[in-house]
């Protein structure tokens, strides 16, 4: 499932361009194609097509692991879910087969939702607070310091990655950074959350950044065929490493399962408990 890296890659490759393709910014959408309409969530299909033609695009952003579309009047808000990826394309150009979702661009380029296990979700509202109000804090922002974090962490009692992972209690983190973060920290993915000391809970924000910022400045992780670019996956410090040493101690990389997430962590340097 793509994560904050992941999708703020896409974001800004949409919102830019490149030498090959057109910034999506000030382009306008004619109308959309769709082999998969259960993407549609909100509104219905039928007015999903009639309120996103001849509307243009004012800009594209990100909340968490949705990228945020505004246009004139409304909000198409997209959500990747376990295999999607936006991109731009010639509409000349063959369409992909797993382009389920396809908006109709006058400049004769096309948004491409690509998407093999049709989990994602498309949204057009006129007001995007009430999907997006539920998320908690964005990891990156200025006013996500150790003293949120610690109120956060004390707030609730859970094992640290579930918590960590809950888009409710910080937005954008997910199974592969989520392990990074908590391998950077030396902190354990079972940890109580509310038995953190201060200097632990330091350790965990600089956690976060870090393995974030990493993601960010490599484009990502590419370790599906779905996705592209990315090679933060060959700078893993635990995350898939599973009988390799940890870059820290030497000590094998153990696997198991937490929250029905496969989990990975070193045992001599992420202890459970600490006195």
């Amino acid at each position: 499932m793509p994560e904050l890296p992941e999708v703020e890659t896409i974001r800004l490759h949409l919102r830019r361009g490149s030498d090959e393709e057109p910034s999506l910014v000030g382009q306008r959408i004619e109308g959309v194609s769709l082999r998969w309409p259960r993407h549609i969530v909100e509104p219905a299909v039928s007015t999903f097509r009639k309120q996103i033609r001849g509307r243009t695009v004012q800009d594209v952003t990100r909340r968490g692991k949705f990228i945020l579309i505004p246009l004139d009047g409304r909000t198409l808000a997209i959500h990747l879910m376990m295999s999607g990826d936006l991109r731009i394309a010639d509409s000349a150009s063959p369409r992909g087969r797993f382009d389920h979702t396809v908006f109709n661009l006058d400049s004769g380029w096309q948004l491409r939702f690509s998407d093999s296990r049709k989990f994602g979700r498309v949204y057009l509202l006129k007001d995007p607070g009430g999907l997006l109000g539920k998320l908690g804090p964005e990891p990156l922002s200025d006013d996500f310091d150790s003293a949120a974090l610690d109120q956060i962490l004390s707030e609730h009692r859970r094992a640290l990655k579930p918590l960590l992972m809950d888009q409710t209690v910080i937005a954008g983190l997910g199974n592969i950074y989520t392990d990074e973060a908590l391998h950077r920290a030396k902190l354990h993915p079972l940890r109580q959350s509310d038995s953190l000391h201060s200097a632990e809970v330091r350790d965990l924000l600089e956690g976060i950044r870090a393995a974030l910022q990493s993601g960010l400045d490599h484009n990502g992780a590419s370790i599906d065929w779905v996705y592209r670019g990315g090679d933060f996956q060959n700078y893993f410090r635990a995350y898939g490493r599973a009988g390799e040493p940890c870059p820290a101690c030497g000590t094998e990389i153990v696997r198991t399962v937490v929250g029905q997430r496969g989990t990975y962590f070193c045992p001599t340097c992420q202890v459970e408990e600490r006195a």
